[in-house]
């Protein structure tokens, strides 16, 4: 079937295909604030580190995974067990056809059947858009009906440049 979109739990075999997408986002952009690519045994440790507690979903489209979002504790206190940060990462050729929506729509729902009230999504900011740093993200967490609930000035140096982190907050 031509546009088969499936979401679907992450498997320990995705780890080389998210490194592939998340390395766009490393390597040039200020999206991410890691400086260096994570090796494919990292990535794996880190879908170890997150699936035990906390969903990470990937999306496939015609058999080719082409996004991911998951989610992780904001912190390790007791009452903060209501709430969970979110990430998501879409192929740089697969943007603006939805994907992102559909994956966010899914780890909400799963969330929500764990019992978490709350999101957090931090994004990287600046004030004037450049080369490494759209307001993509900040958009589309706002039009994903996240609100803006802090913003933390020049926090995170990359390309010998400062950015902003914003925290954004969505009650599901």
């Amino acid at each position: 079937m031509k546009n088969e979109i499936i979401i679907r739990d992450v498997k320990s075999e995705d780890a080389e295909r998210l490194v592939e997408i998340y390395s766009y986002y490393v390597l040039n952009t200020a999206v991410s604030f890691e400086y260096k690519t994570p090796s494919i045994e990292e990535f794996k440790e880190r879908i170890i580190n997150t699936t035990p507690k906390y969903p990470y979903l990937v999306c496939e489209k015609n058999n080719i995974v082409v996004g991911y979002a998951y989610a992780g504790a904001y912190s390790t206190r007791e009452a903060y067990s209501w709430t969970a940060t979110t990430s998501i990462y879409i192929d740089k050729d697969y943007r603006r056809q939805g994907i992102g929506s559909m994956l966010y729509y899914e780890l909400e729902e799963r969330l929500k059947e764990l019992g978490i009230i709350n999101i957090l999504a931090g994004v990287a900011y600046s004030e004037k858009e450049d080369e490494y740093l759209s307001h993509d993200s900040f958009k589309y967490h706002i039009k994903e009906g996240y609100k803006e609930v802090a913003h933390i000035n020049t926090v995170g140096k990359k390309f010998d440049r400062w950015y902003d982190l914003i925290w954004f907050q969505k009650k599901i």
